[in-house]
């Protein structure tokens, strides 16, 4: 008696209620490259958004922490006519004069540095757990929940204002929060990504992606500082509920992985073969599938390539965030010509900074594409950047035009690196060969990698606090320092490429050079 074959059950995917709502209205699947200019959008503003509410603290310094010396006097205009103004109007002038306590003091600088040190801190710590969280949840709930969650606290920072708190420990504690719930950006977004684009041109295409950062740098500065004179509350604020309106945008529309909402790629991914074909990379190797399961911390500790990334990251973010943190109020603290700008103007002149760094993220991954060596691409940037930074700071006084130009370059090459590791280098090793295929290390090793990071990150604005109070020359040899190392510790990464390009050159020339004929004697 023949048994009666069941029904095959229904597979349910886990789609985000935007695109199930899409899908209904056109009455037919979403497209698998269409998930993936979806996915690439939303990310893109999603971490806009997170740099963005980041920014702002750099902005609003000069405003919390004027410097009450002749310096700084000459720099605010509007405080010298203070006494003569009618009494409803000095709330402003007040506000953008004479700071804001406690941070108005004689030490307002290392307090600011402090709280800097106090977000990157948790910041930090946090990318770590996040990474192991983000492999073991979904990924659109954790990255909707951080989003709101550090919208929240960047709004809190603000609500100070209005409030008329003068507690440090209520601004530090708004910053440590803000921090945590910030955490979880980052390999998030990473893992997304790394998710549905496989490895071809991968460096060009984050390249591209990763200018959210410069993108949300830029948003930040300008929002806080058109805000400024409607009260510094404001600057924090409305980053704030950005940040928070496009987390719920991500829990609408963000597809973690073609798996979960049941795409095919079909022919959009090279086949085995072609995989194979190309350049041998001696560290980044390429990826193949298998049976997923989380990798643990330390087992993606120990992928080859990991560690040295992670270093160089460390002082690659500890010169790109000190500048995220600091050059507006540098700026702000500078005279450019004899002339001094106020904090409105200084935040927008820094956005020029970030600029540069759109450029210097795409260069980077499209020059590593076409060398094929993420390694060597990183280390000449970070090389290329010591000149740049002394440079700037030498000449950078002269005038407006050459402030522009120096800055610009400076983010390019500052900024190159960074976006290069962050993005395209961990997603290679989240997916390196000795992990047989497992993507679900994606989350894991991008926190590790900007995670430590993250520690130099911390480390450079809290130095800056301090080392600034006595000489900026002295904030930018340190900042030299950094760079170098920086690409000291890809050396040996940079040997074993170099050694593979000339192995693979000699492999060409052999293969082109015609045999000898053999003569029957």
């Amino acid at each position: 008696m023949g048994s009666i074959s069941e029904p095959e059950p229904k597979v349910s995917y886990s789609k985000p209620p935007g695109i199930r709502l899409v899908e209904q209205i056109k009455k037919s699947p979403i497209s698998y490259k269409t998930h993936q200019a979806i996915v690439l959008v939303v990310t893109f503003l999603a971490y806009a958004s997170y740099h963005a509410a980041r920014k702002t603290t750099s902005v609003v310094k000069s405003t919390l922490d004027p410097q009450s010396s002749i310096t700084s006097l000459n720099s605010w205009p509007w405080r010298m006519s203070y006494l003569s103004e009618p009494a409803e109007s000095r709330r402003l002038s007040r506000v953008l004069g004479d700071g804001w306590a406690p941070f108005n003091g004689s030490d307002g600088t290392a307090l600011l540095g402090e709280v800097d040190l106090a977000f990157l801190a948790v910041y930090a710590i946090g990318m770590y757990f996040s990474g192991h969280l983000g492999d073991r949840t979904n990924l659109r709930i954790f990255l909707t929940i951080g989003m709101v969650g550090a919208g929240a606290f960047t709004a809190a920072f603000g609500v100070g204002y209005w409030a008329n708190v003068h507690t440090f420990y209520y601004f530090l504690g708004a910053q440590v929060l803000a921090g945590l719930f910030q955490s979880t950006g980052w390999p998030s977004v990473v893992a997304v990504v790394g998710n549905w684009f496989g490895k071809k041109k991968r460096g060009l295409i984050m390249g591209i992606w990763n200018a959210h950062t410069s993108v949300g740098n830029i948003t930040g500065s300008l929002v806080a500082s058109a805000l400024l004179r409607y009260g510094w509350g404001w600057s924090f604020v409305v980053p704030g509920l950005i940040i928070a309106t496009v987390g719920v945008v991500v829990f609408l529309f963000l597809p973690v992985s073609p798996e979960d909402v049941g795409a095919s790629e079909e022919d959009e991914l090279p086949s085995p073969k072609k995989i194979g074909a190309g350049v041998t990379e001696p560290l980044l190797e390429p990826e193949v599938k298998g049976k997923e399961s989380a990798v643990g911390f330390l087992e993606a500790w120990k992928i080859p390539g990991v560690a040295p990334f992670a270093l160089c990251l460390f002082f690659s973010k500890l010169v790109a965030y000190t500048f995220l943190y600091w050059l507006p109020f540098y700026i702000s603290h500078t005279a450019i010509d004899g002339k001094y700008l106020s904090s409105e103007s200084a935040g927008n002149l820094s956005t020029l900074f970030d600029v540069g760094g759109v450029l210097g993220g795409i260069l980077a991954g499209f020059i590593s594409d076409r060398l094929g060596a993420r390694a060597i691409t990183a280390a000449s940037f970070m090389y290329c950047a010591i000149p740049a930074l002394y440079v700037y700071r030498s000449y950078g006084h002269v005038s407006m035009t050459v402030n522009i130009a120096l800055m610009f370059i400076t983010g390019m090459f500052v900024n190159g690196p960074y976006a290069l590791i962050t993005t395209a280098v961990s997603a290679d090793l989240g997916t390196h060969s000795s992990l047989r295929g497992n993507s679900r290390a994606l989350a894991t090793v991008t926190a590790i990698i900007d995670g430590t990071g993250s520690i130099g990150a911390a480390i450079g604005p809290l130095l800056t606090g301090y080392i600034s109070a006595k000489s900026w020359s002295a904030v930018f040899t340190m900042l030299m320092g950094a760079a170098l190392i920086a690409g000291l510790l890809l050396t040996r990464l940079v040997v074993a490429e170099v050694a593979a390009k000339i192995e693979e050159s000699r492999s060409r020339v052999s293969a082109s050079r015609p045999q000898p004929a053999v003569l029957d004697v």
